[in-house]
Parts: C-alpha cells; sequence; structure tokens
C-alpha cells in the first residue's frame, strides 16, 4: 500500500526503485547507503592504503572474513580493527590433531536455531584423526565434534558446500590399496567416500560411496555443487547427476547424530568413536545421467542466462582456447570460440563472473576481457557472445623488437619473441570481485631482476573504467605463490616462499595521511 501510494503501480519499476533504496523503511537500504559511500571515499584520490602489519610464519596463513588464521588454526587474529590484534592462541596441537581442512560457518538469515551460540560465526574443521569439530570464531573452544570414520572409510580431508551455508560435504580421500594388496590382486572398487551434512544446527544427512562398478573404472575425482553430483574422468569426461535425487533414491535407513544403532552388525552411536558414521545410502545401480561433456584437463563451468557451459576441446594443441555453448542443446554460441592466442609460460583462464550478471571473465597475461550474453539479432533462440569491456595492461613503455642495433652499430636480432607474460612487463596476476562494494579488483605485476613490483587496481564492474590504484609496498616475486584479498576497507597479501615459509601483509584505508606522516 506504501509503494502504492508512491504513484508507482508497474512492478519492474516498484523493484527497480526498491533495489536503488527509494524506500526508507526497506531492509538493508542504510546498509546500501553506507557501502555507497565506502566507495566513493575509497576511490577517493586522497584516500590511501598504509601497510598497518606485517608477520612471517613457518605454517600456512588462512584468512576469512576480517580473522586471519595462523599455526594450523591455533591462533587467530582479528584484521578489523586499526591494528590486527589477537583474539585467541590456543596451546600447540599434536600431530594427529592436525586440521586438514576448514569452512567458516556464519547464522542464515531469518532462521530459528536452538542455541543462541548458533548465532555467532564458528569455524568447522577437520582433523587428520577423522574429527568434525565446529569452533567457537570468538574463542576457539569446540562447540561441537562428530567423528567421522567408521569401519568403511579412514582418510577424510576435503570440506566443500554443497548449498553454501546450508548443506556441507566432507569428502575422503581417494582410497588406494597398499602394493602388497594389489599385487596379490586384491581389487579395490570404493574411489571415494561422500558424508553429508546440514548445518545449524549440524545433523548427518546420509554418507555414499563412489564405486567404480556404479560409475566405471576411470574415476579419477567427485565433487558435488549446487545439488549436482559432479563425476571425472581421466579420459576428460565429466559427467552431470542429480545429487538430491540420489540421496532419496538410495537411503536405505536414516540416523541421527547422537542415535543408537545397530547397522550391519555393528552396534554404536552416531557420530561417536569407535563407530562414527554409518554408509546409510547405497548406490546399486548408475543413477540417471543429467549431462556429459569432454573438455581436457577436466574443466568445465555452468553459468549465464540462458543456461551455459564452457569447455576446453579435449586435445592439447587446443589448451587455451575455450568453447561456451548453449546447456540446453550444446549449440555452440556465435562467436563462442574464445582464444587470446597467448604465447605465455602461464596459461590464460575463464569464468562466469561472480556477480550472478551472467557475464564471462576471460582473462590473459596483458589483456582482461569481460564478455556478455545476448540474443542475435532476428533470432531470439541463438545466443552469441559480445564483448562488454576490457581492461588493458600497462606496457607503453615496452618495446619488443626483434632487431636491435648496438650503441656500436651492430644489429642483434633476438632468436625467440618475448612471451606475453614476460616478467619485465606488467602482467595480470590476480582478478576478484568484491561483492559488497561491487568493485572488480587486479593486481598487476612487473618484475625487473629479482625485484617485482604490484599494484592492486579497482575498476568500475559495470564499465571497467579505472577508479583507484594501490601499490604493494613489498617486493613481489612472480616464482612463488600469491594470495590477494580485497575486504572493504582491507587489503591483505598472503605470499608463500620456498621451504614452507608463510608471510602476511596487511594494508587498511587511510583518509589522512598527512596527519600521520
Amino acid at each position: 500500500a506504501g509503494l502504492r501510494a508512491c504513484g508507482v503501480q508497474n512492478v519492474c519499476r516498484l523493484l527497480s526503485r526498491r533495489a536503488h533504496g527509494f524506500y526508507a523503511r526497506d531492509a538493508g537500504v542504510a546498509h546500501r547507503k553506507n557501502l555507497g559511500l565506502l566507495r566513493k571515499i575509497m576511490c577517493q584520490e586522497s584516500t590511501k592504503f598504509k601497510n598497518v602489519w606485517t608477520t612471517h610464519s613457518a605454517s600456512p596463513i588462512a584468512y576469512e572474513r576480517g580473522r586471519i588464521y595462523m599455526d594450523n588454526y591455533q591462533c587467530c587474529i582479528t584484521s578489523i580493527a586499526q591494528q590486527p590484534r589477537l583474539i585467541y592462541q590456543k596451546s600447540k596441537c599434536a600431530k594427529s590433531e592436525k586440521i586438514e581442512d576448514a569452512l567458516l560457518l556464519e547464522c542464515p538469515l531469518g532462521e530459528m536455531l536452538p542455541n543462541p551460540a548458533d548465532y555467532k560465526a564458528s569455524l568447522i574443521v577437520l582433523t587428520v584423526q577423522n574429527w568434525l569439530l565446529r569452533l567457537s570464531a570468538d574463542s576457539g573452544e569446540v562447540l561441537e565434534q562428530v567423528y567421522l570414520a567408521g569401519s568403511c572409510c579412514k582418510f577424510f580431508r576435503y570440506l566443500s558446500w554443497d548449498t553454501p551455508q546450508e548443506v556441507m560435504i566432507v569428502k575422503s580421500a581417494q582410497n588406494k590399496l597398499p602394493a602388497a594388496a594389489r599385487q596379490a590382486g586384491i581389487q579395490q572398487t570404493v574411489l571415494f567416500y561422500l558424508a553429508v551434512f546440514q548445518v545449524l544446527p549440524l545433523s548427518f544427512i546420509g554418507m555414499l560411496e563412489i564405486n567404480k562398478k556404479i560409475f566405471g573404472n576411470s574415476v579419477t575425482d567427485v565433487a558435488v555443487s549446487n545439488g549436482i553430483l559432479i563425476v571425472m574422468y581421466s579420459m576428460g569426461l565429466v559427467r552431470l547427476y542429480n545429487f538430491k535425487a540420489i540421496l532419496e533414491q538410495f537411503m536405505e535407513q536414516p540416523f541421527d547424530l547422537g542415535q543408537e544403532f545397530n547397522w550391519n552388525g555393528q552396534a554404536g552411536v552416531v557420530g561417536k568413536y569407535p563407530f562414527g558414521l554409518p554408509c546409510n545410502i547405497k548406490i546399486t545401480d548408475t543413477p540417471p545421467l543429467l549431462f556429459e561433456a569432454s573438455s581436457l584437463e577436466n574443466a568445465f563451468q555452468i553459468g549465464g542466462y540462458p543456461w551455459h557451459y564452457i569447455i576446453t576441446p579435449n586435445k592439447k594443441k587446443h589448451k587455451g582456447v575455450f568453447h561456451i555453448c548453449s546447456l540446453k542443446d550444446n549449440a555452440l554460441a556465435k562467436n563462442g570460440v574464445q582464444d587470446m592466442k597467448c604465447c605465455s609460460l602461464e596459461p590464460d583462464w575463464i569464468y562466469f563472473h561472480p556477480d550472478m550478471s551472467g557475464r564471462i571473465i576471460h582473462v590473459g597475461p596483458n589483456l582482461i576481457k569481460v564478455l556478455k550474453l545476448k540474443e542475435v539479432k532476428n533470432h531470439a533462440d541463438q545466443m552469441e557472445i559480445a564483448e562488454d569491456f576490457t581492461i588493458v595492461a600497462n606496457r607503453e613503455n615496452c618495446v619488443n623488437n626483434s632487431v636491435t642495433v648496438t650503441a656500436s652499430g651492430r644489429v642483434v636480432k633476438k632468436r625467440f619473441p618475448v612471451l606475453d607474460d614476460d616478467p619485465e612487463q606488467e602482467t595480470f596476476k590476480i582478478v576478484d570481485y568484491e561483492d559488497e562494494l561491487d568493485l572488480l579488483s587486479t593486481v598487476a605485476v612487473t618484475q625487473i631482476g629479482a625485484d617485482g613490483r604490484a599494484h592492486l587496481d579497482f575498476h568500475c564492474n559495470e564499465h571497467g573504467s579505472l577508479l583507484k590504484s594501490i601499490p604493494l609496498k613489498e617486493s613481489w616475486d612472480v616464482t612463488y605463490s600469491h594470495e590477494v584479498y580485497f575486504d572493504k576497507d582491507l587489503v591483505l597479501h598472503i605470499e608463500q616462499k620456498p621451504n614452507r615459509r608463510f608471510s602476511c601483509y596487511v594494508y587498511q584505508m587511510v583518509c589522512d595521511t598527512a596527519r600521520d606522516d
């Protein structure tokens, strides 16, 4: 009634005006306005990013939503304050308690939860001894614990989301028989185990096995995402199955955590040591196939609107060539073959834009192309790939002549052309998207001798125009592994050097640097 009183009758206009914050009583309007102000302040010329904290470690460093984790998640540091400060420090754990993987768990909006502590962020971790623990993000205290491995599996190693913040998958390492068993002719048919959990409150849905007899001998890996079971094969084949339908069809008996059970001759308590979890989902027949595609190195992505997928033809000579096809009928989109023809050590990469716009980002050494799907004129059933905008590396001072003349007049010919990702030329290394500020961020690096210099640039996500450039103070070695996180007013750079040496550099937004100087 309030909206109609404003004189707006068209539903599309109502939704558009609401998205832009015209109605002050709408949930999230103040938050959107604040983020809009933060974006404007951040992109001002006078705003700087200052390196406020640096640390080094002999163990991996991880970052999750304003928290820096060190010493195998035993140490937690907040990066939100002006100076990063310690949240908690736990005593050093034994090797048997080492954490293999972790996921940050946040309270879903609009959900009623049984315990007040569930409304606070927590960390779900998987230990080397197959314990699944839920830890308080503020203190590291163990809130819940589940023992995973009974007699069926002893090597759970990976955590992932099926539905983010709702359904979690715990995957085992690939089962491999000892050499002696293989020589004795013993066959291993079970390749992987998948345990499925609903989170907040944490509840057990079921556990299933991926068996050669059902899915074939050449299975190399499996994954679950958005209700789809993805099975990958050694010859580049990728097959998709309805995971929810598999759970419903092949569930033998549901179990709850803490429930006493007698299962296949074993009696115990679900999720308690030493019994763990029962394998209560038995796939006895090949599930209906939703879709399959063949792609080099199993590279396969789905996105866009209408639905499309991206593959690389399954031949080594096609590495770096990407085909964008309709999921409906496998038809190649017009201009759907994307090839930058890069001459580089590291290949270019492509993916669907994480902003849910349906666009595609294609990143090469010196060029970033943002592509969009649109209908072919006069052919509504056919789609074409069009260029939305491009971002080009700054190589104005780069001279790439195959023939040079020395001061003495001697003509020197280069036997090989300079690579597109030659370290002495500015090269794109990282491209990311900050969803709350709607900014596309890029890291470009130039290395001269042993000294490499990098800068983080913010681009308008709609048009690609450069809004801000931040030089990173530390040297950047292109042979090391790097991660850069841009989270609102924070920039964090994690570097992995040889011999497992890790460094973390934290930058904070500073508006009045003159006073600090």
